[in-house]
């Protein structure tokens, strides 16, 4: 049984007077585990998909079904609630809070979901370390370069275990070299949670790096094979 599970999913929305189909009647299935790497031009509607896959849109039309729960059934109270839990979001612009640390950025997550302050406190620590960030943990985001701030977004992202990651160009603010670092940190850890990774991208180097490429063409999703490269 697969991870996550889209059926039919169907989006889009009104400009004058009518209806713009964006997303028509997508299936997809991904394992956990698996890294999904999603091309497509602007405007075709790749950020859409994420905001539905996180519940932060309502779904208009089919299901998107995570371990076993049903978005489709779900109101906006609940679908807050699966996205703390469930989902993690990785940001092109990193989105941490200014006025918090690397280490706050990254326990506030778990403090929202109820675990003690120790605790949320230990396992940020973990995630900086993990991510070979340890010695930055008291430092605020303005004083952080750009590849070490999304370091400190992934390990936001992570560390509550969410089922899902979601990451919309998350190497696109970033040099080259940055990119490779936060891209392998994103993949490993992604791997070693047994999460499933959607990766939106243009790059087609990022791409090479997932399971799977998908290409999102006129509200359809077409298959590529991935060839590791980079």
């Amino acid at each position: 049984m697969a991870a996550i599970e889209i059926r039919d999913l169907q989006w889009g929305y009104a400009k004058g007077g009518q209806h713009i189909e964006v997303l028509a009647g997508i299936n997809l299935d991904i394992s956990a585990g698996e890294v999904v790497a999603l091309l497509g031009q602007s405007g075709s509607g790749k950020s859409s998909l994420l905001n539905l896959m996180a519940g932060i849109e309502p779904l208009q039309g089919g299901d998107i079904v995570v371990n076993g729960q049903s978005l489709a059934a779900m109101g906006e109270q609940q679908r807050s609630l699966f996205r703390r839990c469930h989902v993690g979001f990785v940001y092109q612009f990193f989105n941490l809070i200014p006025t918090l640390t690397a280490a706050e950025n990254i326990e506030l997550v778990l403090e929202l979901n109820g675990e003690s302050r120790q605790t949320a406190t230990d396992r940020a620590l973990q995630q900086l370390k993990a991510l070979g960030l340890n010695d930055k943990a008291q430092v605020f985001p303005d004083v952080l370069s750009g590849g070490e701030q999304q370091r400190v977004a992934i390990g936001r992202a992570l560390v509550h275990h969410p089922a899902l990651i979601l990451a919309d160009e998350p190497t696109g603010n970033l040099d080259a070299n940055s990119g490779r670092i936060v891209l392998q940190r994103l993949l490993q850890q992604a791997r070693d949670q047994q999460a499933c990774l959607i990766i939106v991208t243009h790059s087609q180097a990022v791409a090479a790096q997932a399971d799977r490429i998908l290409t999102l063409t006129e509200g359809e999703l077409q298959e590529s094979q991935s060839e590791l490269a980079w």
